[in-house]
């Protein structure tokens, strides 16, 4: 059953060892069939509720700007946050090296028999459903946006822009996110600094 929204609010708890972020992580890898974002949201704070949904989308929002695949920037976080070094080694190898020999033996499998066209058929399928999962992925993590400082009308606003200028105009992804993510940055740091000034007059 889905947690409720007073739920997902809650403090997060901690896990208990390094070994179980190696575990936790490589059974949300295994999982993430055509992308693991969607399996994360729902692993991290759904199910383990390491994160609240804030964080999550805070440390994924980062994971995105920083250079590298934005799942392993996420695990590296999230174990650092727990663990230091250790944790950020743990997770990142529980995220890696399972599919990597998975990935590694499918490889080889499609290579094999992709001159049939039943298994190029297999592989188109899948992409729509990756497609799917990840518009699931992008709902659900729009939830907490409610509760930006942009205000739901701003935040939207952003996403809008940010979906014309990549998915419509093909500006580049780094223009982007330094263009539209530096205003977004300034516009919440006045709006929160606004709202302290008013605290403190208030």
């Amino acid at each position: 059953m889905m947690p409720g929204a007073d739920e997902m609010t809650a403090l997060p708890r901690r896990p208990a060892s390094c070994t179980e972020l190696f575990t936790v992580f490589t059974r949300l890898a295994l999982q993430g069939f055509g992308g693991v974002l969607p399996v994360a949201q729902r692993e991290l704070v759904e199910r383990q509720r390491w994160l609240t949904a804030e964080q999550f989308l805070e440390v994924l929002a980062l994971g995105q700007v920083l250079p590298g695949p934005n799942v392993v920037n996420l695990a590296l976080m999230v174990g650092q946050r727990f663990f230091g070094h250790r944790g950020a080694l743990a997770a990142m190898a529980g995220m890696l090296c399972v599919p990597l020999v998975g990935v590694l033996l499918l490889a080889a499998l499609a290579a094999h028999w992709q001159r049939y066209a039943v298994v190029t058929g297999a592989l188109r399928g899948m992409g729509i459903v990756s497609a799917g999962l990840i518009v699931a992925a992008a709902l659900r993590l729009a939830v907490p946006l409610k509760r930006s400082p942009l205000t739901p009308a701003g935040a939207a606003g952003v996403v809008g822009a940010a979906f014309v200028a990549v998915g419509l105009l093909r500006w580049p992804l780094v223009a982007v996110v330094i263009g539209l993510g530096g205003v977004a940055c300034g516009w919440a740091a006045w709006r929160l600094r606004a709202a302290a000034a008013s605290g403190r007059h208030g």
